[in-house]
């Protein structure tokens, strides 16, 4: 791992990390992790050895070329950032890049060593699945803790998946060895409308982010993307009856599914962010 010295003071952090990949259903993960830097200020101070955990066969590199017309190779890596917030109680180290090929136990040690340096308090991961759920509807966002009791101490479920894992689970393991807490927050992404950007589903999981920290998170442009992303599927669902017909079916589904207790709460948890937008920007 590459270190770079740190500009400023971190202040008892907080890790907020996702992974392109298997665990990043529309990009919707890593998209609120671009969100999180564009509107947050932040420094690279960390970066993984790409040849070390990545087969470049399966994530190639990529070719970028400048205005000068001068070529850059882009190779697949992992970056952790830190973010400055003094309006909070804490700081963040926030974690982007794409899941690594092979040697995922040396990458969570070398990940969470970094972590143990700078005294984090918490990890959360991000990720996305693809659901059976309509576009149309609020993106439902699950919290789950590795371990019982660090769930029942965070309020969230504990997790009860069993089959294959990616990145995100083995972080969950390896915090739960370490005794550190960690929580790991997942957007259900409508399957029929898998392919990226999801702005939408980022955005549930900015909300979601917000709601469990209790923090208020700059919006810019997210609310307005997943309008039009909503928008476009309308249109698609009214050009192919097929889709309008299984998204109706979709939508019947969820509303019965959904209680009124349940719409209560969500009214309640948007009311309380608005509140504490309104603090921030007081």
């Amino acid at each position: 791992m590459y270190l770079f010295e740190i500009k400023f003071p971190i202040r008892n952090p907080v890790m907020i990390a996702a992974f392109e990949g298997w665990n990043d259903a529309g990009e919707s993960a890593s998209g609120a992790i671009s969100h999180l830097l564009t509107e947050w200020e932040n420094q690279l101070i960390a970066e993984f050895e790409p040849e070390d955990f990545y087969d470049f066969q399966v994530n190639r590199p990529q070719v970028k070329v400048d205005e000068n017309v001068l070529r850059e190779i882009i190779w697949p890596n992992t970056q952790v950032f830190a973010v400055r917030t003094p309006h909070l109680n804490h700081d963040f180290l926030v974690v982007k890049g794409m899941e690594p090929s092979m040697r995922w136990p040396t990458f969570a040690r070398e990940l969470l060593d970094l972590a143990d340096d700078h005294e984090v308090s918490m990890l959360i991961t991000m990720g996305a699945l693809l659901a059976d759920v309509p576009h149309s509807r609020p993106i439902s966002v699950s919290g789950s803790g590795a371990h019982p009791e660090v769930a029942k101490r965070l309020g969230v479920e504990i997790s009860k998946y069993e089959g294959p894992t990616g990145i995100i689970g083995i972080l969950q393991d390896a915090c739960n060895k370490r005794d550190l807490d960690a929580v790991s927050l997942w957007a259900a992404v409508p399957h029929y409308v898998s392919q990226p950007p999801s702005p939408k589903a980022s955005l549930a999981l900015i909300n979601a982010l917000e709601d469990f920290l209790e923090i208020s998170i700059p919006q810019g442009s997210l609310p307005e993307a997943a309008k039009d992303w909503e928008r476009s599927v309308d249109e698609m669902a009214v050009e192919d009856s097929e889709i309008g017909d299984y998204v109706k079916q979709l939508e019947n589904s969820k509303d019965a599914a959904d209680l009124p207790e349940a719409s209560g709460d969500a009214i309640a948890r948007e009311f309380e962010r608005f509140l504490r937008r309104q603090e921030d920007g007081a």
